[in-house]
């Protein structure tokens, strides 16, 4: 038995010859038989020309090899569909997936770590879009849907297949796109291949670990017993040593407090109104944070693929996928926190109300410690058929079941992540200032005339340790049937119905040891941590790429120290009471647990035509789907008794005793989801496309938990909390494309597209000020107002330290100097965070690209361009809740490129506009502000060379210009964060045998 080649004449081609060889075409455009048998033979010819042309392009490798066949993909595809193919078996454009996939048009990323992780496309982020692996539904890692696609080693890829219109054929959730996965099927090869390749990587930010790691991988597939039997194997093993550098704000505050001060003690240009009173919102950041965080990585992957065929017509495949992913972390930083009112000493404010400069007294500033290990498993098995019942009728069963488990608390010494918090509150003022330079500056004079806070003087202020374990599953089980029509005399080519059954469970569990160790320095443990376990360093060389950053930061220095004698002192010394250490997770800490079944039934029915329309050969397609979806939502979580404050800057929720409580709730809906696509040769090189259908993409897995969750620390302007929905409508977009393309030789092509949608059920998060019943606020109080009146009375400043010690003062604190709330304190007021369905927004936009080879000369390139726009956009002048559109952003890819002689070099650009991340900052106000991205463009090179026809040796150079990530909030001088990695360089060599 012959096994089919790659790009042999497919079902649909050799049905379209036997229909266009009858002279089979509409009525309406029926015309004389001489005429009409003249161009079903010229037809006949290019068909047979253009599959000729195909086939001819499996022996052609490299980059020109993977673009020609990318291009043919492009083109014979119905709908908007482009995609990217490896150079041979075992080599992948790019090292990471999502890297190669942004130089798709209208396809940008996301970074974790400074890699591709996730997937934007025109303008909808990860959450909308779907990533399927040979075309079934992955889990995804945590509480979303969108797949990390870093979790698989490309060099088993053979294509990746990006969607951008509707299919009935295919699963749902790709709103803005799918893409699917391909990999290495044995049956696909022409022959029996071994690869292997290894690569040494250099990470230029590598402090701490190995500056030199390995990365290693092996492909095989070969078939046996005259092709009936086939196996292909791939195993990869990939370590990288990084170190992330950072400053942080976590969120800022609308309209706090300010207090009256004098003439010169503050600018504020913000026009004034006739009541006397500011036009305008005034913001203020609620903490200032410097960082950096030593890495180390490591990933395995791994896939085994049987395939045997009985016969000529039966194909049965079974597959394994799985991956491991270890990321240790160890990170140490520094920084300030504040609250405002009678803190504030004086401020700048520019003509937008943001603070660019304030001098704020209390609270405290610290030097902190984090440490977590996280383990990622990923495992999927499947089944599946591919009969051909007769030689016009095609079945194809197919089952799998994956999973994927994240745990944040795989340290082994205390099974979960710790953060142990060190510092004082014994500072006279905080200053914060960002008036010149891209990072802000924070310095703290301390009670010691100095802004260097001695080792002696560092006190305990807290530690927390916390776990998160959780798991997703899918079963998924698709039934299709395929029918090519030879029979009837009409221009139907094919009819394609199916049946499925996508199976969805997701379990968490969340634990949390609370404060541990003196919070907010009540009682003081300075003299428990010796000085010398404290080392001194400078900022030479820390955010060094930022305009003051490195030595010219205003706090130069920071402290680091051995996390575990730090852990070992604190349980030694701190064993009094209430604030008795424990390293670790506590029996009772189980803070909740969360589950969720989402169970989709879906069918289509999907039809392909092709005919003569005046003369223009013409590919119909269109076809319907409908879904029905049930969510089931089962919670187990503590119940809140009461908030309690422990220190100036530290407020801790207490739970009951007992059983957590369980809370069912369910939800369902369904949909109908029409397409229809429209392809026309309108000349031989020139070719138009119209689709228009509906998508959807499915609200995230975490929103639909139906839990309550409230914060652990709830601080003043820090006391926010979420529920889930269950009953959330899944986004629906009705879609209009309308492109043409022109491809003028091989691999070479331009074109122009045009797209819009309308999404419908658009997920707001709607923040609503509540209060829950027994849960009372000591903040504003009769006794906090007490305080503030005696404190006051004697001519000194109403901080919160200093309210904190005159209560304590006046007898309100119990035995361990902790103030608990009464019954005449007011309810406590909280932010609560859920998601609901509401109004319909639209996104239109304008698609770009060229790609061009010049001749035999090896030269040439790949440029495109997206740019978007739609009523989606954050109003950032209004303080109303909004529900934007996250991931909005025009974007271009540049690709140049030479390959001759045994020389392959490619130089590739990535660029992306400022979009907006999210809504809601971490300490941010009741608002929900946003979070901006800055525009990001990266340089990457790849420089390959064959020693022989066997043996190859590459040079790989990754972020090349040390480009680095910054955010913002409302504007550009809400600062909220900046990150450096700095380049990466990796040698290696690939072996064929």
């Amino acid at each position: 038995m012959k096994k089919p080649l790659m790009f042999s004449k497919s079902p649909v081609a050799a049905a379209v010859s036997v229909v266009l060889s009858a002279g089979l075409i509409f009525p309406t455009f029926a015309q004389e038989q001489a005429a009409e048998s003249a161009e079903t033979a010229q037809t006949e010819q290019q068909l047979q020309e253009r599959e000729q042309n195909a086939m001819e392009v499996i022996n052609v490798q490299g980059i020109r090899g993977s673009l020609s066949r990318s291009t043919a993909f492009k083109r014979q595809s119905s709908g908007v569909v482009d995609g990217i193919s490896a150079e041979e078996m075992g080599k992948f454009p790019d090292t990471n997936l999502a890297e190669s996939l942004q130089r798709i048009t209208g396809v940008s990323i996301s970074r974790n770590d400074g890699e591709g992780s996730q997937i934007t496309v025109r303008g909808f982020g990860p959450e909308f879009n779907l990533v399927t692996l040979n075309g079934r539904q992955m889990p995804s890692t945590g509480y979303s849907r969108s797949y990390n696609m870093e979790a698989l080693s490309s060099e088993n890829v053979t294509a990746l297949e990006v969607y951008k219109t509707a299919r009935a054929a295919m699963p749902t959730g790709g709103l803005g796109a799918t893409v699917n996965i391909v990999t290495t099927r044995p049956f696909q090869q022409s022959e029996g291949q071994f690869v292997v390749m290894g690569k040494a990587l250099h990470d230029s930010s590598v402090d701490t670990g190995d500056s030199v790691t390995p990365e290693l991988a092996a492909i095989y597939s070969d078939t046996f017993a005259d092709d009936m039997f086939g196996v292909a194997l791939s195993l990869s093993q990939h370590r990288r040593d990084f170190q992330q550098q950072y400053a942080n704000i976590q969120g800022w505050q609308a309209n706090v407090g300010l207090p009256d001060l004098e003439e010169g003690e503050f600018t504020d240009p913000r026009p004034i109104g006739e009541d006397g009173e500011r036009i305008g919102n005034h913001f203020f950041p609620k903490d200032m944070n410097y960082g950096f965080t030593d890495v180390q990585n490591e990933r395995t992957n791994g896939q085994l693929t049987l395939q045997f065929a009985p016969t000529d017509s039966m194909v049965l495949t079974a597959d394994y996928t799985g991956s491991r992913r270890t990321s240790g972390r160890v990170g140490y930083g520094w920084g300030i926190w504040n609250e405002f009112g009678g803190n504030i000493n004086s401020y700048i404010l520019d003509e937008n109300g943001t603070a660019v400069y304030a001098d704020i007294a209390g609270n405290d500033a610290s030097f902190t410690a984090n440490w977590d290990t996280t383990e990622i498993e990923a495992d999927s098995i499947g089944l599946n058929l591919s009969w051909d019942l007769t030689p016009d009728l095609n079945l194809w069963v197919d089952v799998h079941d994956s999973s994927n488990k994240i745990d944040n608390g795989a340290d082994k010494g205390i099974n979960s992540t710790g953060q142990i918090i060190l510092g004082s509150d014994q500072l006279r003022t905080k200053i914060y200032d960002y008036r010149t330079g891209e990072i802000p500056q924070a310095s703290v004079l301390w009670n010691n005339g100095t802004n260097v806070l001695a080792p002696g003087e560092i006190d305990s202020n807290f530690s927390q340790f916390l776990r998160n374990p959780g798991e997703t599953n899918i079963k998924q089980y698709q039934v299709e049937a395929t029918w090519y029509n030879s029979a009837w005399s009409i221009p139907l080519v094919s009819i394609k119905g199916g049946l499925s059954r996508t199976d969805q469970d997701m379990q968490g569990a969340s634990y949390w040891s609370g404060l541990v160790g003196g919070p907010g320095f009540n009682p003081s443990y300075t003299h428990i941590f010796p000085d010398g376990m404290f080392e001194y360093h400078t900022t030479d060389g820390f955010l060094d790429e930022f305009v003051g950053g490195g030595s010219d930061l205003a706090q130069n220095y920071y402290y680091t120290y051995d996390i575990a004698e730090a852990l070992a002192r604190q349980a030694n010394f701190i064993t009094d009471g209430d604030n008795a250490f424990i390293v670790g997770l506590p029996p009772g800490s189980l803070d909740g647990l969360t589950g969720l079944n989402e169970t989709t039934d879906a069918a289509f029915i999907q039809s392909q035509w092709e005919f003569d329309l005046a003369g223009f050969f013409t590919q119909v397609n269109f076809g319907v789907r409908y879904e029905q979806t049930d969510v089931t939502s089962v919670v187990r979580q503590l119940v809140e008794q009461q908030v309690n404050w422990t220190s100036p800057s530290e407020w801790i929720m207490q739970y009951e005793g007992g059983e957590p409580r369980l809370l069912t709730q369910t939800g369902e809906h369904d949909v109908f989801l029409p397409m229809f696509d429209v392809k026309m040769d309108l000349t031989e090189d020139l070719v138009g496309r119209f689709s228009t259908g509906k998508t959807i993409a499915r609200a995230p897995l975490g929103k639909l938990a139906g839990a309550r969750s409230l914060s652990g620390s709830p601080k003043p302007g820090a006391r926010s909390g979420s529920n889930g929905n269950p009953n959330l409508l899944p986004f629906e977009s009705l879609n209009f494309d309308l492109s043409l393309e022109y491809y003028y030789g091989e691999g070479s092509y331009a074109s122009i597209g045009y797209f819009k949608k309308k999404v419908d059920n658009y997920i707001q998060d709607t923040i609503t000020e509540t209060t829950i019943e027994g849960l009372r606020d000591i903040f504003e109080g009769p006794r906090y107002q007490q305080a503030i009146a005696d404190i006051e009375a004697r001519g000194e400043q109403a901080t919160s330290t200093a309210i904190f010690e005159q209560m304590l003062a006046n007898g309100h604190g119990n035995e361990n100097g902790v103030i608990e709330p009464n019954a005449d304190d007011p309810l406590m007021v909280w932010n609560i965070s859920q998601p609901t369905n509401t109004r319909e927004k639209s996104v239109d936009g304008f698609e770009v690209a060229v790609q061009h080879l010049f001749g035999e000369s090896g030269f040439g390139f790949g440029a495109n361009a997206t740019v978007v726009d739609g009523d989606v956009g954050f109003n950032n002048e209004s303080l109303e809740q909004q529900a934007p559109l996250v991931g909005l952003s025009d974007s271009a890819n540049l690709q140049l490129f030479y390959e001759n002689y045994g020389w392959s070099v490619r130089a590739t650009y990535a660029w992306r506009d400022s979009y907006l991340l999210g809504v809601g900052q971490a300490q941010g106000s009741s608002d929900a502000p946003p979070q901006y991205a800055r525009a990001f463009g990266q340089w990457d090179l790849s420089v390959n060379y064959d020693v022989t026809e066997q043996l190859t040796v590459f040079f790989e150079g990754i972020n090349l210009n040390n480009e680095t990530e910054q955010g913002y909030g409302r504007y550009e001088e809400q600062f909220l964060f900046a990150r450096q990695y700095g380049p990466r360089y990796a040698l290696g060599a690939r072996y064929t045998f």
